[in-house]
Parts: structure tokens; sequence; C-alpha cells
């Protein structure tokens, strides 16, 4: 896979935030041509010619070894995400005869029986592309906006960008896009050959000019913890922490459960509750309408 113009892009970028102070560097005299360290500057930092520094930031990384990969993340101060992305992209760079063919991720029924069983917590299962693929009630119900086509998978990606309701369902919208195109940049980087990641990418590309900003950014992100604050149409305001954990697989799929929880005691533990009750008698409402008909039957 021909990725050069990433690995040029990402370098670049790393390279045009850091300031010669920030790097231990003297500031040079005269005024400076380019935002943040010179490529010779990199160069030094890393141990390597400013040549073969200059080839590398080119895209012609393959063949690299690890040593010096970590060399230039040290010099550009990558931080764990950007670090295993720069790898990631080494690796995609490398000559292969056939691209490893990526199985469609297939849920176990014990899956989906354990995500029933937590009724406490909104809790989802998703792959690399942000496609929930299994939730239990609450988790269903939290996201319910994404959920009202059922012609099509439920998507992050999609609705954050492309839905207006996103809007008001996240309440710092700004930040969790950032997030979410980051965690589409990283997931690029381990799977260049994913065919229906480049084609969401670039439906994303052409419709979002603010996923097209933040993709430019190449910023790229791992890390999936944290806490997150939504406004939901059924029970207003929920400040929820979440931690995603990767599930065992025996194929080349890469599926994650995410769990939200609230803080006991709190405000948003009982809009949890509410919310759970409100499901309950939405699926009773239903069972009652499907069961109506059969009940007039002689």
């Amino acid at each position: 896979m021909d990725n050069r113009a990433d690995i040029r892009d990402f370098l670049t970028s790393r390279r045009a935030r850091i300031t010669p102070e920030q790097a231990g560097l003297l500031p040079g005299g005269g005024r400076r041509r380019v935002a943040g360290l010179r490529r010779e500057e990199v160069a030094v930092l890393a141990g390597v010619s400013t040549d073969w520094y200059t080839r590398l930031e080119k895209g012609h990384i393959s063949g690299v070894s690890e040593e010096v990969l970590e060399a230039v993340a040290r010099a550009l101060q990558l931080d764990e995400g950007e670090r295993t992305y720069l790898f990631d992209l080494a690796r995609a760079a490398r000559p292969i005869r056939t691209p490893p063919r990526r199985r469609a991720a297939q849920l176990q029924p014990r899956v989906q029986w354990m995500l029933d069983t937590m009724t406490g917590s909104a809790v989802f299962v998703a792959n690399g592309r942000l496609d929930i693929l299994a939730a239990n009630t609450l988790g269903r119900v939290l996201h319910s906006p994404m959920f009202d086509d059922p012609r099509r998978q439920p998507n992050f990606a999609r609705f954050q960008f492309l839905d207006p309701r996103s809007r008001d369902f996240y309440q710092d919208w700004e930040s969790a896009a950032t997030v979410t195109a980051a965690l589409l940049r990283a997931e690029a980087g381990r799977r260049p050959h994913d065919t229906e990641l480049r084609e969401l990418v670039g439906e994303l590309s052409t419709v979002s000019e603010e996923f097209r900003t933040r993709w430019a950014a190449h910023d790229v992100r791992i890390r999936h913890d944290g806490a997150k604050q939504f406004h939901h149409p059924v029970v207003g305001t929920l400040d929820l922490g979440y931690c995603t954990l990767a599930l065992p697989a025996e194929d080349r799929s890469d599926l994650r459960l995410t769990i939200y929880t609230a803080t006991p005691g709190s405000a948003s533990e009982d809009g949890l509750k509410v919310l759970a009750s409100w499901a309950a008698t939405q699926a009773a409402s239903a069972a009652a309408g499907q069961a109506a008909p059969a009940a007039d039957q002689p």
C-alpha cells in the first residue's frame, strides 16, 4: 500500500508543533521560515543524518528499524497513540504480495448474553470503524438517535458528523468530534487495507467539512476511557464515565466492549434508572401491540 502521503503529512504536522525551546535546542539566529522544528533539527535529535530524515519524511519508511523509529518518536515527542500510529504506518508500507483479508467481525451469542446481564450500565460492542454491533437495553436507549434507521448499522462517526441531532446529543460536540476523527485515523493506520473504512472516510470527507478539517490534522487516539456528558432527548443531561476493553477474538477482528456508568447516588445514576424504566415501558407497549391482533382471533 502506498501510504507515503499519510507518513509525510503526519511527520510534518508533528514537527511543526514543537518549538526549539520545547525540544531543548537553542533558538537559531534570524527569522525562522518554518513553524516548529526544521528537518535538520529533528535529525540531530534522532541521531540520524538530515538526508536520511528528509527521505523518511517523504514517506520512504519501509525497512526502517524499530530503533530508528523509536528515536524519531522521541525526537518528535510523540505520545503513546502517535507512536503506535507511526509504527502502524511503517508496517503498512512494507511490501506484501497479497493484502491480508480482514474477516467480518462475528459476535458469538454469549457476548449478547453477557451484555444483557449488565442492567445498571449502558454497554455496547463496536468495531474499529465505530459500527455498533451489539448493545444491551441501556446501551441502545442511551444512543437511541443512532438506531432510528433499521436499514443501516449504527455508526458513531456518521452520527457525529452527518446527523444534526448530534450537536444537541453531545454537550461538548467539538471535543467528541475530535476524538471520533482521531479514533478513525488510528484505525486507518492499523487497518490500511480495510475497504469499508476507506469508504466511510471518503463519505465523511465528501459531506462534512468538520470531518475534513479534523482528518487533515492527523491527530490519533488509542485511549478508550474518560468521561462524557450527554443531553438525552428523554432524560436530559447525563454525566457518565466510560471504559473500553478489547474483546478476545480468534480471527482478525477488532471488537471492543464499552461500558458507560454513572457515579453512585448521582443525578445521572437516577437518569439511567429512569431511562431503563422508559425502555421497559416502550418494550411492553410494543409487545402488547404485536399481541393484540392474536387476541382477537377465534
